[in-house]
């Protein structure tokens, strides 16, 4: 069986189609031959720093094309990608970087300042790369461009390049420190198919000779909605690379849904990839009130990951896009692949179902594998190409790397029942559960339904203290523009939709969730929120 690194595939494409498009942001193109040599220029500069075998290099980036092209010099030096996620505050950002052992940083200019708090207390920190935005450069870090234009033939380390090589990605920390996911090389390129596109169902390539064979013109345009720093967006867009695609990343750094359709319509995308409701949402809406504004003629496929993506948005997208598929596909940073749903025109999955991934399990707290059509709850976990484990955290990482019957697991936490059909239904993270009287409420099971009350918009359900049930639900909701919200009706709709113990006792109006850029939310900082508002005496 061949064993993967991303630098020798990417450079085989490269060698392939040099002049095809490889990483395009407004009307800047980087072909596949200039991105190879730009990141052999950064890698050899990375070595020159005298940063050894497996050092960690940190992108402190939002999406550009430099993005990938630091993750490209990282993989062909032999060294660690760590993604960065650029909301966090100084002191995170400490954290991560002293936590990660970063001994190079690229950042925009725009987190200078942030930097600058934080520098004297990462002396593990070798180089500091600024990539130009507009903001003042500082003086203490080298200019990324002039380093990389020139570009470089190609750089091995002394090390080489070996399968076993690391990408670290950090998972959110919304219910806890951000913990560093160590990904081998070949084991994520073989979970994002190995050379083939589990999208388009395009198999495995045997080896990077038969990679290279395919890619005779340039391949599918994709563009990551979301940021490249989520594991939804960086692994989507190392799919499209292996098949010779190219990535489209938009210039705005804050999501605009209209400026998204422009570009689908302007350079001609196959693929968007989003994160739930928190982008498709605002997407649709956009389409409901310019519908026909836009060619969307090329769009083949909506990919989402990480959170739900409710059934009603799915269904009013098909009715603007008819001939897209809509793939939802249920992953973490520690598990690629557990299950998926696809949705097209005429049968928009409903919310939270997913089919089983091939050799994927439900397991009950004790460890015995769910049967299908059973009433228990289980967590989902999943064999095969799984990462080694959390970086510098061995109890964390043996309680979601586990052994069951001789095989090892990835079990991440996500609970769910499996119907007689092997479909299953998820309810949620286990780090998040409430338990409200002795009964188990997964918070996702019950946002799904309080997102279909005709005024909320977005909503979050989190426990809080209550003597007499030990934690009573609160729903905290986003309203609709100009709508208002009445806490009986809303509470009384939830009950029609599900048993009486899983509705909200109280139901708090925030002006907005707060979603991160990833449609990720802070539940530990909305349950302070909602404990001081909440009143449940």
């Amino acid at each position: 069986m061949t064993s993967w690194n991303f630098a020798d595939a990417y450079e085989r494409i490269a060698a392939a189609i040099p002049d095809a498009p490889c990483q395009v942001q407004g009307s800047r193109v980087v072909t596949w031959g200039a991105w190879d040599r730009r990141a052999n220029a950064l890698a050899a500069d990375l070595l020159d720093a005298g940063i050894g075998e497996q050092g960690k290099v940190a992108a402190y980036l939002t999406n550009c094309p430099e993005y990938l092209e630091v993750y490209l010099a990282a993989f062909k030096a032999g060294l660690v990608p760590v993604n960065t996620n650029f909301r966090y505050g100084p002191d995170e950002i400490r954290y991560l970087f002293d936590n990660s052992d970063a001994e190079a940083v690229v950042f925009h200019a725009t987190y200078a300042g942030l930097l600058e708090e934080v520098r004297d207390r990462l002396p593990k920190v070798r180089r500091w790369y600024v990539v130009s935005d507009g903001a003042p450069e500082p003086a203490w870090a080298t200019p990324y461009e002039p380093l990389v234009s020139g570009g470089a033939d190609r750089v091995e380390a002394a090390w080489g390049r070996s399968p076993d090589h690391q990408l670290f990605l950090y998972t959110g920390g919304t219910t806890g420190m951000p913990k560093g996911v160590m990904w081998r090389q070949d084991d994520l390129f073989n979970v994002l198919g190995g050379g083939g596109n589990p999208f388009l169902g395009t198999p495995p390539a045997a080896d990077a000779s038969e990679l290279a064979a395919r890619t005779t013109a340039a391949g599918a345009v994709m563009l990551p909605a979301c940021p490249l720093m989520h594991g939804t967006g960086q692994f989507s867009a190392f799919i499209n690379l292996n098949g010779g695609g190219s990535i489209i990343t938009l210039e705005d750094r804050k999501f605009d849904p209209i400026t998204l359709w422009q570009t689908v319509q302007d350079h001609r995308v196959n693929a968007v990839v989003i994160v739930g409701d928190a982008f498709a949402r605002p997407m649709l809406n956009a389409l409901d009130a310019h519908p026909g504004r836009w060619d969307l003629s090329s769009l083949l496929m909506i990919s989402s990951s990480g959170v739900m993506w409710s059934h009603e948005v799915k269904g009013g997208l098909l009715k603007h896009i008819p001939q897209v598929f809509l793939f939802d596909s249920l992953g973490s940073s520690e598990a690629v692949g557990l299950a998926a749903s696809v949705s097209a025109a005429g049968s928009a999955a409903d919310t939270a179902s997913f089919q089983l991934g091939e050799s994927v399990k439900v397991l009950t707290d004790d460890g015995r594998l769910l049967e299908p059509g059973s009433d228990e709850i289980g967590m989902i976990g999943i064999p095969g190409y799984i990462p080694v484990g959390y970086y510098k955290d061995p109890e964390k990482s043996a309680k979601t790397f586990r052994t069951v019957d001789g095989v090892r697991y990835s079990i991440p936490g996500d609970y769910a029942t499996v119907d007689a059909e092997g479909k299953i239904h998820l309810l949620g993270r286990g780090s998040v559960v409430i338990n409200t009287g002795g009964e188990k409420v997964f918070p996702e099971e019950v946002e799904e339904v309080l997102k279909q009350h005709p005024s909320i918009v977005d909503a979050v359900a989190v426990g809080v203290p209550d003597e007499r049930f030990g934690e009573i639900i609160c729903a905290l909701v986003e309203p609709e523009p100009g709508a208002s919200v009445d806490e009986d009706d809303v509470i009384s709709f939830v009950r029609s939709k599900l048993a009486r113990y899983k509705a909200p006792r109280r139901v708090l109006t925030v002006d907005s969730i707060g979603r991160s850029p990833a449609g990720k939310v802070d539940y530990k900082q909305l349950r302070a929120v909602a404990a001081e508002r909440a009143d449940v005496s």
